[in-house]
């Protein structure tokens, strides 16, 4: 290879130089063919090929415009082999606007250029009217730039060009022709995708045209092909961005390997009849527009893409099963089937179909009168799946049961019992409601038939038997058919027993009932549960429930119970014989503690520390809201200063009815109160009052004790009576002298305090009848006023005897200095003993105490006592002689306080004769 590689070169310079050297030159080309393709603006050249070298051949070519052949295009071409040379060359401005010429020339080894060949000119548009616009009603790629002209008459110009309504810069092209440039052109998103462009000339003179924004084809995506029958083949893909209406699109699909014309197909599908004994197929799907071509190869075997279309025969529901048949279109006869079936509610079901024309199958363990939908798909070869049908529709037959139950009243004087038969009626499943038409009842006792037809808005029979066994059968009446029988039995009457005792259910926080009770032997068809609510006036509908074989459980949910309604349910056993009662519980869902209040037994039995109550009430009504599971008594004082004491006492047996409360106080008032108890707390009191009796062995101990002991003290002390009285009287020949300075200080002492210091004031008066020989009259005074606050005699009391003293003294005792106490006496003594004593005691400094007593002794006894405890202010006239003086005036000042809501004003006179 590289030794030919040399060879070629050498004699390539031997060429060229011999060439040189001789002065010859290639020969002059010719131009045969120039083609203008005005929609795509391109010029096609044609030409000969002079083959003069061993190697390639190199023509250079140039394209110029208008007369004067402005060159604006030189390139070079590479020829190999062809005869005919052929070259494209796409212009920027549409070749209507200008002429348009080409010439060409060969260079020899690359490097000798021969001569150039005549011009060949496309000629432009020539004007004789109207201004002409190119391009004009032209499909243009979006995104590119583009050029417009317009070519006037001779020797007129092109004044103004416009774009979409917008003046743009012109471009003088020669002879007149005028251009514009746009540069990225865009579809428009106004209702018209048409372009607007004009021009107008020197003589006023203007046209417009319209063109269009498009963009190219789309090579086509997701090309695939089926079958449904053997006999058609239709291929689908993905098409591309919808074009303009300017740029109309076709689809044409080839088969390659066949010798079938071409098919015209819809922009994303091609249907076209299969080609006989042919399985494999190559395709080919071309799309053309304006703009350019796509196309998109692919192959298949037409047995490996079949999809079969199931058509529905029949659908044929019964109660728990369906029956459905269908075909496939088209010849599947040399094929396997196999088919899949799906029921909604439900799962899927597969099914090989032998005979293609017709498969049938069918749908088991279905829900009674129940709607169902079902769909079918089917596969050939077992390689891809057909489509699912349109669901298809049925529903199920109804399955109607009665739920049969009995009420048996017996007379205790007769054989012969009334059974009242009640049914309820179930539908299953959740179609619409079956229509019943009415029902069937019939029983047979001993040989005898009986037969009754009720109609459908009854619920219940009665009818009478004997004491013999009986049984019964009801049937429902439907507008297609009838329900399936219900049996019961009634046993004989030897059979009856005694009922058992009730049991009490315990309601629980959830509500409802949670039913539990013994297994029976015997019960070989299950058990069934009645229940009602106790205490009605009206018998209230009688509820029952089927329980099956080996279950001893029933929970009932509260939704079915009221609060508060006390409930029995009766169990039974079924037999062959028919249904024995087992057990009957009571119950609440949920206990109240709005219960009756109890009855008090009146009067209340008490003694002077306890009470007795009792009380009426019966536990056992079945209208109380809850169980009674005992009582709450409580006894409490009546409200007093005090605080009020609380006996409470619980009784835990409901069937007791009294209590006795102990430890309470003597002849005190008590408020009795009994509620009933109940799970949930206590219910209405019931409140009564009462007293306890007095204690009067205890009152008599209080009232003789301090008796006695008087008596004793005065037994024991009588016999020195003479020795306390001297030690209790004054000495005799005692002289006690008043000073001044005693007065002073005492008036000192005795000031009256402010009205926040005074404490206390507690007067009392004790006056008895003066003797005939006596009087105490009132006496005025005129020097001292009435003090304010006293009302009545007592405002001036003047206290006189008429007598003549023995005795007269004054003592004063002072104690201390600064006294502590000081004391003002006066004894007055006669015979018979009649004696006045003023006190005054004064304790500590500023005083606290001030005592004001007066003694009046007389026989008989007269006696005036005054006793005031509270600040006062004492005036005291100045007497040298106080054995001279008539009489002497104190006056006693009291002032209200915080503490007092009265003080009174008490003047007093002690008279006294000095002789």
């Amino acid at each position: 290879m590289v030794w030919m590689s040399v060879f070629i070169n050498l004699l390539g310079l031997y060429l060229m130089f011999c060439c040189v050297d001789t002065g010859v030159q290639p020969p002059k080309p010719s131009i045969y063919h120039l083609k203008a393709i005005s929609d795509r603006q391109s010029l096609v050249v044609s030409w000969l090929v002079n083959h003069s070298s061993l190697v390639d051949d190199i023509y250079e070519l140039q394209i110029s415009r208008v007369e004067k052949h402005n060159v604006i295009y030189n390139t070079n071409v590479s020829v190999y082999s062809e005869d005919v040379a052929e070259w494209t060359w796409i212009s920027d401005l549409p070749l209507e606007c200008v002429d348009h010429s080409v010439r060409i020339r060969q260079i020899f080894n690359r490097s000798v250029s021969g001569p150039w060949s005549n011009w060949m000119t496309n000629y432009g548009f020539k004007s004789k009217g109207e201004i002409p616009i190119f391009p004009s009603n032209r499909v243009l790629r979006e995104g590119t730039s583009a050029t417009f002209c317009c070519v006037p008459r001779i020797g007129v110009n092109i004044t103004s060009m416009a774009f979409r309504n917008n003046p743009y810069p012109l471009i003088n092209i020669g002879a007149g022709v005028k251009a514009i440039s746009v540069h990225n052109l865009t579809i428009p998103t106004t209702f018209f995708k048409q372009l607007l462009f004009g021009c107008k000339d020197s003589t006023g003179r203007s046209n417009h045209t319209w063109n269009y924004v498009s963009v190219p084809p789309e090579k086509p995506r997701n090309l695939s092909c089926e079958t449904t029958d053997m006999t058609t083949v239709t291929c689908t893909w993905s098409a591309g961005r919808d074009p303009d209406d300017g740029n109309k699109q076709t689809h044409t699909l080839h088969i390659e390997n066949s010798d079938q014309a071409p098919i015209t197909c819809e922009p994303s599908s091609c249907t076209f009849p299969a080609v006989p004994q042919l399985q494999e197929y190559n395709i080919s799907v071309v799309v053309k527009d304006k703009l350019g071509e796509e196309t998109e190869s692919y192959s298949f075997n037409i047995s490996e893409r079949v999809f079969p279309v199931v058509e529905w025969n029949m659908v044929r529901p019964e109660v728990t099963d369906a029956t459905l048949s269908w075909h496939l279109q088209g010849n599947f006869r040399e094929m396997n089937v196999d088919c899949e079936v799906s029921t909604i509610p439900g799962s899927i079901m597969k099914k090989s179909c032998y005979n293609v024309s017709f498969c049938k199958v069918k749908l088991e363990h279905l829900l009674p009168n129940t709607r169902y939908y079902t769909r079918a798909r089917c596969s050939v070869n077992n390689r891809v799946w057909g489509e699912w049908t349109m669901p298809k529709y049925f529903t199920t037959s109804p399955l109607v049961t009665v739920d049969l139950w009995r009420k048996i009243n017996q007379p205790s004087s007769s054989n012969t019992r009334l059974v009242t038969l009640l049914w309820k009626l179930h539908i299953s499943g959740t179609a619409a409601t079956v229509t019943v038409q009415g029902y069937t009842v019939k029983w047979s006792q001993e040989g005898h038939m009986g037969i009754e037809w009720k109609d459908s808005g009854h619920r219940q029979a009665e009818v009478s038997i004997g004491p013999g066994k009986c049984d019964f059968t009801v049937q429902a009446d439907l507008r297609r058919g009838s329900s399936i029988p219900a049996h019961i039995s009634i046993p004989p009457v030897e059979h009856t027993e005694n009922p058992p005792l009730p049991k009490r259910l315990s309601s629980t926080a959830a509500g409802g009932f949670n039913l539990s009770w013994n297994k029976e032997s015997a019960a070989t068809c299950g058990y069934t549960v009645e229940w009602c609510i106790l205490g009605n006036a009206v018998p209230c509908p009688l509820e029952w429930m089927q329980v099956p074989k080996g279950n001893n459980t029933l929970f009932l949910t509260v939704g079915n119970f009221k609060a508060g309604c006390r409930y029995a349910f009766n169990i039974y056993g079924c037999t062959e014989n028919g249904h024995t009662l087992l057990e009957t519980q009571t119950g609440y869902s949920q206990e109240l503690k709005s219960v009756q209040s109890p009855s008090l037994v009146e009067p209340v039995h008490s003694t002077s520390s306890s009470v007795t109550l009792e009380w009426h009430y019966n536990e056992d009504d079945p209208t109380q809201p809850a169980f009674i599971t005992g009582y709450l008594v409580t006894v409490q004082e009546v409200l007093t200063a005090q605080a009020a004491k609380l006996f409470n006492v619980s009784v835990a047996d409901p069937q007791r009815k009294s209590v006795t409360v102990q430890g309470l106080q003597p002849h005190q008032e008590y408020i009795c109160s009994v509620s009933a108890l109940t799970k949930e707390g206590p219910g209405p009191q019931a409140s009564i009052t009462c007293r306890t009796k007095i204690n009067y062995p205890a009152y008599l101990a209080k009232i003789l004790t301090p008796i006695l002991l008087v008596l004793t003290c005065t037994f024991l002390l009588w016999p020195q009576r003479k020795v306390i009285k001297d030690i209790l009287v004054y000495p005799a020949g005692m002289n006690i002298k008043m000073h001044d300075s005693f007065v002073c200080e005492t008036d000192y002492r005795l000031h009256p305090q402010t009205v926040d210091e005074c404490i206390t004031c507690d007067i009392e008066f004790v006056n008895t009848v003066p003797p005939p020989n006596e009087a105490i009259t009132p006496r005025e005074s005129t020097n001292s006023p009435s003090p304010p606050g006293f009302q009545g005699p007592l405002s001036s009391v003047p206290l006189q005897a008429e007598y003549c003293p023995q005795t007269a003294m004054l003592g004063v005792w002072d104690r201390a200095d600064p006294p502590q106490t000081a004391i003002l006496g006066v004894w007055d003594r006669a015979d018979p003993p009649q004696t006045a004593i003023l006190g005054v005691w004064d304790r500590p400094d500023p005083p606290q105490t001030a005592m004001l007593e007066v003694w009046d002794r007389a026989d008989p006894p007269q006696t005036t006592g005054l006793t005031n405890k509270t600040y006062l202010y004492t005036l005291v006239e100045d007497c040298s002689e106080p054995q001279q003086c008539d009489f002497s005036e104190i006056l006693l000042s009291f002032q209200p306080s915080d503490g007092l809501q009265e003080c009174d004003v008490v003047y007093g006179y002690i008279p006294s004769d000095a002789s």
